[in-house]
C-alpha cells in the first residue's frame, strides 16, 4: 500500500468530483451540448479595487517581489488587518502576536488542528460545513463529532444537544457564520455560547468568517466581539469574497496569542507567505477599500431575488438566503421520488443543460439532498440559465 489510511479517510473533495464531471463534459460532444454554465464555486465574477490590483502589478516590477517571504517580512500586512479589524468590529488588537496571514482561510482551517490536537483528539464540526473544517480533522487524526443544522432551527447550532460530559472531552470546536453552505448569516448569540461552552469546558474556538461583510439581511456575527476570545479563540478572515481577490489567496487569522503561535509554527514548516507583491496590494484593499464589500450587496440583492423568483415559476422553491453569494435548493420532490441524490441531480443537471452546481453531501451528511448553487453570473445570465433548464425539468415532473 503506497498511500496512507489518512487519505483514505479523507477521500475526494467535492470540488474536484466536479471538477473532473466539467472536464468529461468539456470532452464529450460539443455538437450536441450547450455551453457550460459552472455555478458550483463561490468564484465571483465581479471585480476587486482596481488600486490593489495596480499596487500588485506595480511592485512586481520590483526584483524584492520575487523573493521568499518570511513571517517578519508580513509586517506591513498584519498592521493593516489590524487597523482593519478595529475599525470594522471595533476591537484593537496586537498585528504582532494576535494577526497572522494565511495562503486562504481555507490553509488556516485547515492546518489549525494539527497545533491542538493529539491523535484521537474529540473535536466537533457543523454539518453541513466548508470541507476544509473536517479535512483538518482528518489529517490531523482526530475523533470527529458533527452538530446538525437544520432548517426547522433556521440552521442553528443545538448546543443543548450536547451533553456536559461530550463537552469535557472535546478539545476543539469548529464554526463558521455567515454560512457556507447554508447562506446563513446566524447571530451574535450563537458565538457567545460557543465562547461559553469553551471557556467553561477548555477547549479551543475557532471561527470562519470569510463572509463577515456580505449579510444580506440581519448583522453578521464575529467571534472577536466574544468575552474570552484573547484566551481560547482564534478567527478566520478573507479578501477571497468580500474584494473578489479568491484566485491571490489572501486571508488572515486573528487570535488568542498562544494560538496564532502555535498555527505561525506550524505554517514555517508547511509553506511560505505570499509574495509582497500580493501583500501590498492586500494592503491598499483593507485600508483604503475597507468599503468594497458594501458595493457588492446590492448586486448580490438583485442577482438573489431573480434567481429565486425564476426558479420558484420553474416550480423550484428555494429557501431565502440571508448571505450573499448562494443558493441553498432542496431537491424538488420529482426528483427524490426517482430515488435521485444530490449527486445524481447534480450530474443529471450537469450532463442534460450544461450547469454545474454544488452537490450538497460534499459538506457533510446533513447536506445531502441539497445542492448549493453560486450566484457568480449577471442576473441576466442566472435568469436565461434557469431559463435553459425548463425543457428539461418539464419532461421529468
Amino acid at each position: 500500500m503506497l498511500t496512507s489510511k489518512r487519505l483514505a479517510r479523507l477521500g475526494s473533495g467535492v470540488f474536484d468530483r466536479n471538477d473532473q464531471r466539467k472536464r468529461s463534459y468539456q470532452l464529450g460532444d460539443a455538437q450536441q451540448q450547450q455551453p457550460l454554465i459552472d455555478l458550483s464555486l463561490g468564484c465571483t465574477d465581479l471585480l476587486p479595487p482596481p488600486a490593489a490590483v495596480q499596487a500588485m502589478g506595480d511592485l512586481l516590477q520590483e526584483p524584492r517581489s520575487a523573493a521568499y517571504c518570511l513571517h517578519a517580512a508580513t509586517a506591513s500586512f498584519r498592521e493593516a488587518a489590524a487597523a482593519w479589524c478595529e475599525q470594522r468590529l471595533g476591537v484593537a488588537v496586537d498585528p504582532e502576536r494576535e494577526v497572522l496571514l494565511l495562503v486562504g482561510s481555507q490553509e488556516g482551517t485547515a492546518h489549525l488542528p494539527l497545533t491542538v490536537l493529539d491523535p484521537g483528539d474529540q473535536a466537533l464540526i457543523l454539518d453541513p460545513s466548508y470541507p476544509s473544517h473536517r479535512g483538518g480533522l482528518e489529517l490531523a487524526d482526530a475523533s470527529i463529532q458533527t452538530l446538525p443544522l437544520t432548517p426547522e432551527r433556521g440552521w442553528a447550532p443545538d448546543f443543548k444537544a450536547i451533553t456536559e460530559s461530550q463537552w469535557d472531552q472535546l478539545r476543539l470546536l469548529i464554526l463558521g457564520f455567515p454560512h457556507n453552505p447554508t447562506a446563513c448569516v446566524g447571530e451574535q448569540s450563537w458565538l457567545d455560547e460557543a465562547m461559553h461552552q469553551g471557556h467553561h469546558h477548555d477547549l479551543v474556538i475557532a471561527h470562519d468568517n470569510p463572509y463577515l461583510d456580505l449579510a444580506l439581511e440581519g448583522e453578521a456575527p464575529s467571534l472577536l466581539r466574544c468575552p474570552h476570545w484573547r484566551e481560547r479563540g482564534i478567527e478566520f478572515f478573507s479578501l477571497s469574497k468580500g474584494w473578489c481577490l479568491g484566485g491571490f489567496r489572501l486571508a488572515f487569522a486573528i487570535g488568542a496569542e498562544p494560538l496564532i503561535t502555535a498555527l505561525r509554527q506550524a505554517k514555517s514548516v508547511i509553506d511560505f507567505n505570499q509574495c509582497q507583491a500580493l501583500q501590498q496590494g492586500a494592503v491598499v484593499a483593507l485600508s483604503e477599500h475597507a468599503d468594497w464589500p458594501a458595493n457588492l450587496l446590492p448586486i448580490y440583492r438583485e442577482r438573489r431575488d431573480r434567481t429565486r423568483a425564476a426558479l420558484a415559476a420553474l416550480g423550484w422553491s428555494i429557501p431565502l438566503p440571508t448571505m450573499a453569494l448562494y443558493l441553498w435548493m432542496p431537491l424538488p420532490a420529482w426528483a427524490r421520488s426517482k430515488g435521485w441524490g444530490d449527486e445524481q441531480m447534480a450530474t443529471q443537471l450537469l450532463e442534460h443543460c450544461g450547469v454545474v452546481v454544488t452537490p450538497g453531501s460534499g459538506f457533510g451528511e446533513a447536506g445531502r439532498d441539497w445542492l448549493r448553487l453560486a450566484l457568480v453570473r449577471p442576473a441576466d445570465e442566472l435568469e436565461a440559465t434557469v431559463a435553459r433548464l425548463a425543457p428539461w425539468w418539464q419532461q421529468q415532473c
